[in-house]
């Protein structure tokens, strides 16, 4: 189309040159939307705050342009005016993949030695108005400089809006799939960023070549752009990590696999974590997947026990039990959402093919699932990213549905704080409100808490005995005897998370919240006596 408009004699006359302008707007609009939570994902998770964040920054910035774009159009009628907009918006959402980043990192450094509070909603709400607002305000404004050079009469002005909105609004459409279903997952987030600025691009391009007009403006942003797709035509975050042994983007996660000498890593979402492990040599990881190894031993009573994991990730879990418990001891069946993490398992994390994974949804699966199981595992909780539907009474109630009798339902939270009303009481409460029994065990050296739910209350003796009889390792035993001693009871209190009511994520947020600034009470304290210096001379040591 555009081809057929550029030998028109005059493209304003032609209205459908403007109609594609606005299509392609539309488009780029959601494109950048779609961006913008990959690009924020990694540092700040992917959680419904920092999508609210990121539309209503969209949303500031469009509505901005709109009056701007509508008061300019009728004080200067002139449509080059808008397509150069159109190029200076192209050449910053070209520049997002190769500045985006380090303009993050530097907006979170400076609020994390200067705020106290809520640091993650701020740094997350900054960074969008930075790196987002201005191509989004300069797109805002195509809608009413449109309707100002379409419109020739009142009597079909309703007709031309409506056309317009309808455009805009399949433009939009379009940009919301395309992103999410074809080119993040295919290309990574920096392309796609690349795609949808190289189409606003070439819109103004086409119109001041046409009209051979600022060709040094359009040659310059020509050269920009093919700088920018040099410089950030590759989603690596972790730009300061040199020996990733994977680093790409799925429909739901930001991926990142690190090998040493002694595991393998995998990251999702949030750089500094880990989600997922695989011990090279025979041995416990030190982290929670140790203590919930312990509701096998919970449930078991003589029987092949039967075990559920939803949240595979990678199998550590799945692995773990193999060899401390053996396959000879235990089925198990693992449910993981991102089907580009079981990939992964396969690939790097010696994933058996013949393990059985489904990609679906935890709660979706036990919905369609008939089956019973000694040991159901409940590991679908990331950062600050914990879904809503999987944390309420009415899921625990269908996991213990899902239960046999004696079996166990075992639950990873991640954010331990120590404080009144945090997230992990409030789960706490809810599994206690389906099951008569809840107990948890806090994993040394992290934030993590384990906790084992079941109809039957926990022996401690026939606990052992078990360990015993189902596993021959020394150290997986005289590691479960000194976790049986910290196992403790917990009794239920009020705070219920249901279906309808389950601020999860903004729990998780304070909580979240807590532990940097736990963790950052020294470097704070370095900053007020030194300054900036002196932070730079203990990173320096």
């Amino acid at each position: 189309y555009l081809v057929i408009i550029w030998y028109n004699a005059d493209m304003l006359k032609n209205k459908f040159y403007l109609y594609i302008t606005e299509f392609f707007s539309g488009m780029a609009i959601m494109a950048v939307e779609l961006g913008a939570s990959r690009l924020l994902a990694p540092y700040f998770s992917s959680s419904q705050i920092v999508w609210t964040i990121i539309i209503a920054t969209i949303m500031i910035a469009m509505a901005l342009g709109n009056i701007y774009g509508g008061k300019s159009a009728d004080r200067k009628p002139d449509p080059a005016t808008l397509y150069r907009r159109l190029l200076i918006a192209a050449v910053w959402i070209a520049a997002i993949p190769v500045l985006g980043k380090y303009v993050i990192l530097l907006i979170s450094g400076i609020l994390i030695l200067t705020i106290n509070n809520n640091l993650l909603i701020i740094a997350g709400f900054v960074a969008c108005m930075v790196i987002f607002v201005f191509p989004c305000f300069l797109l805002g404004t195509v809608t009413p400089s449109l309707v100002k050079y379409t419109v020739d009469s009142l009597d079909e002005s309703g007709t031309t809006v409506g056309t317009l909105s309808a455009f805009n609004t399949v433009g939009s459409i379009i940009g919301t799939f395309l992103p999410t279903f074809v080119t993040i997952p295919a290309f990574g987030t920096a392309i796609t960023f690349l795609i949808f600025s190289g189409i606003v691009l070439v819109i103004g391009l086409v119109y001041f070549f046409k009209n051979r007009t600022k060709i040094a403006t359009c040659i310059i942003c020509i050269v920009l752009f093919i700088l920018c797709a040099i410089f950030g035509n590759s989603s690596h975050f972790a730009f300061w990590e040199d020996d990733l042994t994977y680093e790409g983007e799925s429909v739901y996660n930001y991926l990142q696999v690190k090998e040493t000498d002694r595991e393998v890593i995998l990251s999702t979402n949030v750089l500094f974590g880990v989600q997922s492990v695989l011990e090279k040599k025979d041995g416990l990881t030190g982290m929670y997947y140790d203590y919930a190894m312990a509701a096998p031993a919970m449930a078991y009573s003589g029987d092949k026990m039967e075990a559920l994991i939803l949240g595979m990730g990678t199998g550590t879990f799945f692995h773990q039990c193999e060899t401390y418990y053996g396959s000879e001891n235990m089925n198990m069946t693992g449910v993981e959402i991102d089907e580009k993490i079981t990939a992964l398992a396969y690939q790097y994390f010696d994933l058996p093919e013949s393990t059985k994974v489904t990609t679906y949804d935890g709660r979706a699966y036990l919905n369609a699932d008939k089956n019973k199981y000694d040991v159901i595992l409940v590991d679908a909780y990331q950062d600050i990213t914990i879904p809503f539907q999987m944390s309420s009474a009415e899921f625990f109630s269908l996991v213990k549905d899902h239960l046999k009798d004696n079996g166990v339902m075992v639950v990873n939270m991640n954010m331990k704080t120590g404080s009144e009303g945090g997230i992990n009481e409030y789960l706490q409460d809810t599994v206690a409100s389906v099951f008569p029994y809840v107990y948890t065990a806090d994993v040394k050296g992290n934030t993590n808490r384990e906790l084992f739910a079941s109809r039957v209350p926990f022996d401690r003796e026939k606990f052992l005995a078990n360990v015993e009889q189902i596993s021959s390792s020394y150290q997986f035993r005289s590691f479960m005897n000194g976790l049986s001693v910290s196992i403790e009871p917990y009794y239920r209190g009020d705070k219920i998370l249901t279906d309808d009511k389950a601020p999860v994520e903004l729990l998780s947020m304070k909580a979240i919240d807590k532990i940097i600034g736990d963790e950052l009470v020294y470097y704070k304290a370095l900053y007020k006596r030194e300054g900036l210096r002196g932070i730079m001379d203990e990173l320096a040591l």
